[in-house]
């Protein structure tokens, strides 16, 4: 049986890498980051301004999808979380999809402008988290071009605004109802 892809996306401080991380531990499956791999490429390359903050965006997308290709050959479950862009990443992602006939589904995770200001400026203020990410100069609304990719498979949205343990719950039963169709 080919494998599956599982896309989780949304705007910056959308709730993405929290999402996958959850529905990993709940549905399984391996998780690919964008921005775990952007953590590496500053830690080797270094930080520096907008532009190449995003020239690196560009790269850990670049290598996502290279790695996602190789993942989805050998694992049922793929989920890859990013700040994936609608109208220039669809393409590759079926390139992808074709090569080894994997199926696909996407997640849209969306919060209140003002939680995603908050979740920035906590994120600008931890240690843990990587400077080069410039979350203290990400202005909510500036990069919210997030929506679904024109792709196809289904397609279901997830407000992150709050713990929502009923939320999760309608959202792993949806999502293994639907990975248990062929």
């Amino acid at each position: 049986m080919p494998g599956t892809l599982l896309l989780i996306t949304g705007a910056p401080a959308s709730g993405k890498t929290r999402l996958a991380r959850l529905l990993m531990a709940r549905v399984g499956g391996v998780c690919c980051s964008k921005d775990e791999i952007k953590d590496t490429l500053f830690e080797v390359l270094g930080t520096g301004d907008a532009l190449w903050s995003r020239r690196l965006s560009d790269a850990s997308f670049a290598l996502l999808f290279q790695w996602g290709a190789r993942l989805l050959s050998d694992q049922p479950l793929v989920l890859m979380d990013g700040n994936f862009r609608p109208g220039e990443h669809e393409p590759v992602l079926r390139g992808l999809l074709s090569r080894g006939a994997a199926r696909t589904a996407q997640v849209l995770c969306v919060a209140d402008p003002d939680i995603r200001a908050a979740r920035l400026a906590a994120r600008a203020a931890d240690p843990d988290r990587h400077p080069g990410h410039r979350d203290r100069l990400l202005a909510v609304g500036a990069r919210d071009a997030a929506g679904f990719l024109d792709l196809p498979g289904p397609q279901w949205q997830f407000d992150s605004d709050r713990d929502d343990p009923q939320g999760q719950a309608d959202l792993c039963d949806r999502l293994l109802s639907w990975l248990a169709t062929t």
